[in-house]
């Protein structure tokens, strides 16, 4: 518990530092509304909200990024699902960076209640000028997770050193339409966690966008009774600050 709270507070802290540091700063992002289906430990309807922000100051660039998921089926309450992560990046070269990464999940319907992640490592953009950008990463770190109570298996936490691996691709078709696919890799001796999402957005009118993305997530090592895998088909509003 004492683990999680100091991982929790790191998420919320670090990016409030980072406001503070230079206030004048711009931050760049979006903020979007979604509505999705999902198929895997939960089939509902749900809806969803995002906010992502980045800064760059220097060398540095801060990247803030938090969502929430809420299903219901009947009046009833079946997808819960909270993420909050905060990265930072030091620019060592033009194409390498040093990067230090926190995050937070919290789902009361997936297979896992609770999972966190701190760790550092390194960077580097692949393809960088427009209409192709490719970043990848690669580091380790301490990976914490806490399993929910399954049939008479009660709930138990999984605290060790993980290693982890991301992919960010990014094309633009033209001014107005582009497309992702951003996937990540986090590995540790009792789970190996992966995930993919790739999506297209059009633009719309001012700073509104439309999104329809496809995002897998899949835990090779779960609790007995649940899933490996869950799936989340979304359609967004997106909105733009610059």
């Amino acid at each position: 518990m004492k683990k999680t709270l100091l991982i929790t507070s790191a998420c919320l802290l670090f990016p409030a530092f980072a406001f503070a540091e230079d206030g004048n700063k711009t931050w760049s992002g979006e903020a979007s509304v979604s509505g999705s289906t999902t198929s895997g430990n939960t089939s509902t309807t749900d809806i969803g909200v995002a906010l992502r922000l980045s800064k760059k100051h220097g060398l540095w660039t801060h990247n803030f990024d938090t969502t929430y998921d809420l299903g219901k089926a009947n009046g009833v309450d079946n997808k819960n699902r909270w993420y909050i992560g905060y990265k930072i990046d030091r620019q060592i070269n033009e194409r390498l960076f040093a990067y230090a990464n926190v995050n937070y999940l919290t789902d009361n319907f997936g297979p896992f209640k609770q999972e966190s992640f701190i760790g550092t490592g390194l960077g580097y953009q692949v393809i960088e000028p427009d209409p192709v950008k490719w970043t990848v990463e690669a580091g380790a770190g301490y990976r914490s997770q806490k399993a929910r109570q399954s049939g008479n298996i009660p709930s138990f936490t999984q605290d060790e050193f993980a290693l982890r691996s991301a992919s960010k691709f990014d094309y633009k078709f033209s001014d107005a339409v582009s497309m992702f696919n951003n996937s990540e890799v986090v590995w540790s001796k009792s789970d190996t966690y992966i995930w993919n999402e790739i999506g297209v957005t059009a633009h719309l009118a001012g700073n509104l966008a439309a999104r329809f993305s496809f995002r897998i997530d899949h835990h090779t090592d779960v609790p007995l009774g649940v899933e490996n895998t869950d799936t989340i088909t979304r359609g967004s509003l997106v909105y733009t600050l610059k």
